[in-house]
């Protein structure tokens, strides 16, 4: 690990937050609830936004569904991204190490780009419209399943290495 690096995550450490979180199991506690449940709005809004898009599920309008389930899984990342980054905190240099979490980061992002490119897409401004998913959206939300439960299973990982 290069030596800039490593003082960085050691004065990451030392913040009060983090001290806070190694100082009070309730408080690590109650962030660490806060992540699952923001993992939980987060998977809980992907999942079926995907499995519509791909037209398992049905009927419901994409028109009104997409929307809705899209905010509800931003929220949901950042929550889990702010309460992840608090966690992080109590313990950088010992996750920079494991495996596990190198690779939920590495699907957080993917997740993260794909998903911002989906709303970036012409495909998508049709769902809100009520067209069709094209082919290229419905390989997304493929994509979109798999590197979010991905991400989940990776993040279950980290407590296991």
């Amino acid at each position: 690990m290069p030596e800039l690096l490593r003082l960085a995550l050691e004065q990451l450490q030392s913040v009060p937050p983090a001290l806070w979180l190694r100082r009070s199991g309730v408080l690590y506690l109650l962030v660490n609830a806060a992540h699952i449940g923001a993992i939980g709005l987060l998977i809980g809004s992907i999942v079926p936004l995907d499995l519509r898009l791909l037209g398992i599920l049905k009927p419901t309008s994409l028109a009104v569904l997409a929307p809705m389930l899209a905010r509800t899984a931003a929220t949901g990342l950042g929550l889990a991204v702010l309460t992840g980054v608090l966690l992080f905190s109590v313990r950088p240099l010992e996750y920079l190490e494991n495996p596990a979490f190198l690779v939920k980061m590495a699907l957080l992002t993917a997740g993260a780009v794909n998903a911002w490119l989906v709303h970036r897409g012409r495909a998508w401004a049709g769902v809100e419209n009520g067209v069709r998913p094209a082919g290229v959206l419905r390989a997304q939300a493929a994509a979109s399943l798999g590197i979010w439960l991905g991400c989940l299973v990776a993040g279950r990982w980290i407590g296991f290495l």
